[in-house]
């Protein structure tokens, strides 16, 4: 990653998802990820979207060799979150051992639209990994990939190879590439007045107090 990169993530990690949601808001734009539990990993991730579409069908409907999660593995990378779209379907695109490469090459996170498999092994790797279902049926000869970096949808939402992608215990949230330079002075100006709240609070305000002195709250909230 460039310096410029580098530093644009560090801005963009320190905000929560719940507040990039509020700011989206302001751009009319809804960018939150739907029914993708988090099942491995804690804390807050965020990177640039790789994303990859992996074709669902029945067993032996594809060659073993057509699954291909060795390529998806081998584009982990820092500051990059995998992106997989499987269609939703209960078909593990991931188990132990290809999260154990992508944690090796440092992945920021995945987010499948699918599902994983191995969930106890993966949870002892530290990724961190969301997927709409845990399930034990392989991908192999089940899921066919598609070229790497076309447009997918997960949950709900269209994303574009090196959109962003933030992604905390409450949820997940897709930034457009073209909004990430207005979008984040609004959160973080977002994420500012939710601590000059709290900062009242600990000196003894209460929410209704604090919320109506900063502007959180209208009078009557």
């Amino acid at each position: 990653m460039t310096e410029t990169e580098t530093t644009l993530l560090a801005r963009c990690r320190a905000i929560p998802v719940s507040t990039w949601s509020d700011a989206l808001d302001q751009f009319g734009v809804w960018g939150v990820v739907q029914g993708i539990p988090l099942q491995s990993g804690s804390g807050r991730i965020c990177g640039f979207a790789v994303t990859a579409r992996q074709v669902p069908g029945k067993l032996h409907e594809f060659e073993k060799a057509e699954f291909a999660v060795g390529r998806v593995v081998s584009a982990s990378a820092p500051g990059k979150v995998l992106m997989v779209d499987v269609g939703g379907q209960p078909i593990s695109t991931m188990g132990g051992l290809a999260a154990y490469g992508a944690k090796q090459l440092g992945v920021e996170g995945v987010v499948i639209d699918g599902a994983c498999r191995d969930v106890d092994e993966i949870r002892k790797t530290g990724l961190w990994l969301s997927s709409r279902w845990v399930a034990p049926t392989t991908g192999k000869g089940r899921l066919r990939l598609m070229p790497l970096g076309v447009p997918v949808t997960i949950g709900g939402i269209t994303v574009h190879q090196d959109d962003l992608v933030v992604g905390d215990e409450t949820g997940i949230v897709v930034v457009p590439s073209a909004l990430v330079a207005e979008a984040l002075p609004k959160a973080e100006a977002l994420m500012a007045a939710d601590q000059a709240v709290e900062e009242r609070m600990l000196a003894g305000e209460t929410f209704a107090a604090a919320g109506a002195a900063t502007g959180y709250l209208t009078p009557k909230g």
